[in-house]
């Protein structure tokens, strides 16, 4: 995007938001029925633009009002609206206080997801930070917006960020199992909770999510370097006891056999201290949109709070999950080492109805997270967070890959492996939060410390060719090639796999990597509007690598920088902001092997480093009724990771990839009951330094797995706040993605998977005590497909209807 296109999106915005001479205030609180404070609520002074949104205390303050006589107003969508006649001299300061009809738990219910973007974000910036004064840019996905699209996947709700796509279901695989993501070009899975590591192997239940926060470019200053952060990190913020009863209860069904029951119920636990008691609990039964293919899973998530005080409080939070799956098969239609046989998908002509997989090849991904944090409010300047998290994840089953047999015919290979693997992860961190002053500058300082260790213990088999098939037909007779032999056509049973692994030997692994990271980060105010961010993590890297091989320890230690600038020409409306970023990640030491399987070991890597610069603007207009961010980024990789081209059981290190492009987002809430999520992305990525003859690494082609370069998301929904149709609520929406080029490079040829449009949409009706709801995904049926080297099907058209009890 170029400056003079910048300046000309900063002047319009501008000219949109004038703002007039100072004169008269009004301040106040608003509590609902039950004598709770009544956050995120609108207060607006009626015939003008003036209002605000009360904050988690139920406090407000409208400023700069002109003197006169007024209607102050008060409204949330599905509340009944309040307003009080008030009168403002010059220079006056009025208070005045309302009283919801409505308690705390419809309150909550009730809120609209678009509303108080700017608010204190606590995540991206491990400090308090409005969204206008982080240098960064993240975007968010509401629980409101989830129970809108009817979701009931943690996949589906990223649809509603731009720069992101799913290129890779999870799989439940040893190590990598969870869904893989394109965020600005690069790998990104979901492993942060609540800021800090978790584990994920299988699905994540949407039922514990309060929020999902994309946090964009490279992340390691702040969050470390044992997860993917090139392009940023996706983290999941869990829902939080609060001090009232109430809960939900919901049916869900819909295609595909969906049957699922959830419950959210929260408690105080005590009449004079403030302790209270959330359980989220999820059962889930579902089967394919293809020929097989399963999964069921209970999920129970308790959550505790306990203030002692008003200067002490300890959360808890604990996730379990019990999940069995029978995966799709992953359709890789080359072997990477020739010419494509198939140019396209008319030419593969896959078989979109096929998995490739029987129900009884299942494998199962238990999860266990727990996190502990107290908080302590050391002064009136500075706070205390000590927070530990463990994570445990198991991958138990069998997964199955196709593969081309590098044979110029319309035979693939089949191949599959028994997976038997934990992963245990603990994170021990301390954070230090000051907001003070040195003369007359403001700082807001973050001081932390932080542990980490991963443990990973692989029993699983080798992998071994089970069958032949053909994009065609899963179970189909083979002729070996040169002879007249016939194979006969091949179900995949347990014990037929089974009695072909047997021979593939196990793994005996136990490897242990940990981390001991110092960091800080100042956000300095120079003036009101110019604020100044620099960050600095030291990480010190410890891999002992295989226990029993005292040979492959290997030490590493980096510093990761972080600098961001932020004016706001209209305060609290607008700013410009810039920043550099750092990621280096720690890379795992992986286990490799001889070409023919032997001689098994571990080998260990020096961190891989991305560097981003970036520029942009955020808007926070009309009474925060219109939120926008549009940002323009360049981000350059270093010492990347591959498998070897000449033995695919071994890595090399080397090489550079760039990754630049820009995003939009907008947030509106144009009139009441009004909202829109829009935003598009564009982005390429490619190599600029390495191997010429190797796939992964060759000058001038995409890295793969990128995702397209053209993203563009939609979703409008409006809800009725008045006459017959009042708690009727439509929404209608959809995503465009653009051509996909999945296989790049002079070896194989390029193979492009076709763009796409997928139209969305969902009916609901919500009263205090019931919700029904309707959902219909893919309108149009039509067939698209994801891919990482791959060719992954998508769900037709499906639908779902859900009924809540609120209580």
């Amino acid at each position: 995007m170029s400056q003079p296109f910048t300046l000309f999106i900063f002047l319009f915005l501008w000219s949109f938001s004038l703002s007039f001479a100072q004169n008269g205030e009004v301040s106040g609180s608003i509590h609902t029925s039950d004598g709770k404070p009544a956050e995120l609520v609108t207060i607006t002074i009626k015939g003008t633009n003036k209002g605000s949104i009360t904050d988690k205390t139920g406090n407000y303050t409208i400023k700069d009002v002109t003197p006169g006589s007024y209607i102050l107003k008060v409204t949330s969508v599905g509340l009944e609206k309040q307003e009080k006649a008030i009168e403002i001299s010059p220079g006056s300061s009025l208070n005045v206080n309302f009283v919801l009809k409505e308690n705390a738990a419809t309150l909550q219910e009730v809120l609209v997801s678009t509303k108080n973007l700017n608010k204190k974000d606590t995540y991206s910036a491990r400090m308090p930070l409005k969204k206008l004064e982080n240098p960064q840019v993240y975007s968010t996905v509401s629980v409101e917006t989830m129970k809108e699209q009817g979701l009931t996947n943690f996949d589906d709700a990223l649809r509603n960020v731009p720069g992101i796509t799913r290129t890779w279901e999870s799989t439940g695989r040893a190590s990598d199992g969870a869904s893989y993501f394109a965020l600005r070009g690069f790998d990104s899975q979901p492993i942060m909770y609540n800021g800090l590591p978790g584990l994920t192997s299988g699905n994540l239940d949407p039922i514990n999510i309060e929020e999902i926060q994309v946090i964009k470019g490279p992340s390691a200053t702040l969050f470390g370097g044992s997860f993917y952060s090139y392009g940023g990190m996706i983290n999941t913020i869990t829902k939080k006891p609060y001090y009232a009863f109430g809960g939900e209860v919901t049916y869900q069904m819909g295609s595909y056999g969906l049957n699922r029951v959830t419950a959210d119920i929260n408690t105080p636990l005590s009449k004079t201290e403030k302790i209270a008691l959330r359980i989220n609990t999820a059962y889930h039964d579902e089967n394919s949109f293809q020929d097989a293919g399963s999964k069921k899973s209970f999920f129970l998530a308790p959550s505790l709070v306990y203030e002692v005080n008003d200067r002490l409080s300890f959360h808890l939070m604990a996730e379990i999950l019990e999940e069995e799956r029978a995966v799709p098969a992953v359709f890789f239609h080359s072997d990477r080492t020739g010419p494509l046989p198939f140019k396209s998908l008319e030419e593969l002509n896959l078989n979109n109805n096929l998995s490739f997989i029987s129900n009884d090849l299942t494998i199962k991904n238990p999860r266990f997270n727990l996190q502990g944090q107290m908080l302590y409010k050391l002064s009136e300047q500075w706070t205390s967070q000590t927070a530990i998290s463990r994570g445990t994840v198991k991958s138990d089953g069998y997964y199955t890959y196709i593969w081309d047999d590098g044979i110029t015919d319309n035979y693939f290979d089949q191949f599959a492996q028994k997976e038997q693997q934990t992963t245990s992860v603990t994170n021990i961190q301390q954070n230090f939060n000051g907001d003070f002053k040195i003369g007359a500058l403001r700082n807001r300082l973050l001081v932390g410390l932080n542990y980490f260790n991963r443990n990973t213990i692989n029993n699983g088999s080798g992998s071994a060719i089970v069958r032949k098939v053909t994009p065609q037909q899963a179970e189909v007779a083979y002729i070996a090639p040169g002879t007249t032999d016939t194979i006969p056509p091949v179900y995949l049973s347990r014990m037929f796999v089974d009695n072909i692994l047997a021979n593939t030997g196990a793994a005996n692994s136990n490897v242990s990597n940990s981390s001991y990271s110092a960091y800080v980060s100042d956000v300095l105010n120079i003036t009101p509007s110019l604020s100044a961010m620099a960050s600095l993590r030291v990480d010190h890297f410890v891999s002992k690598g295989e226990k029993s091989d005292p040979d492959d320890d290997f030490n590493q230690t980096a510093l990761s920088p972080k600098f961001g600038l932020v004016y706001q020409p209209i305060l609290d409306k607008v700013s410009i902001f810039a920043n550099y970023m750092n990621a280096f990640i720690n890379v795992t030491p992986r286990s490799i092997a001889n070409t023919d399987g032997s001689d098994p070991r571990i080998k260990s890597f020096k961190p891989e480093q991305a560097n981003q610069f970036e520029y942009g603007i955020k808007t926070d207009l009309f009474n925060e009724r219109l939120n926008t961010t549009i940002s323009v980024y360049n981000i350059k990789v270093s010492d990347r990771v591959s498998t070897d081209p000449n033995n695919r059981n071994d890595y090399l290190q080397g090489g550079k990839v760039q990754s630049k492009g820009f995003e939009i987002e907008l947030n509106a809430n144009p009139f009441q009951g009004l909202n829109l999520i829009a935003g598009y992305s564009y982005n390429k990525t490619e190599v600029i330094a390495g191997d010429e003859n190797d796939f992964y690494s060759e000058p001038g082609r995409a890295i793969g797995g990128q995702g397209p370069q053209n993203l563009a998301n939609l979703w409008a929904s409006y809800r009725f706040t008045s006459g017959k149709l009042q708690h009727l609520g439509l929404g209608f929406g959809g995503n465009y993605a653009g051509k996909y080029r999945v296989m790049d490079s002079s070896i194989t040829g390029e193979f492009d998977l076709p763009s796409y449009i997928l139209l969305n949409a969902g009916v609901f009706y919500n009263l205090a005590h019931y919700r029904i709801s309707f959902n219909l995904n893919n309108i149009t049926n039509k067939e698209y497909y994801i891919g990482y080297w791959s060719v992954n099907p998508q769900r037709l058209r499906n639908f779902s209807a859900s009924f809540s009890y609120k209580f």
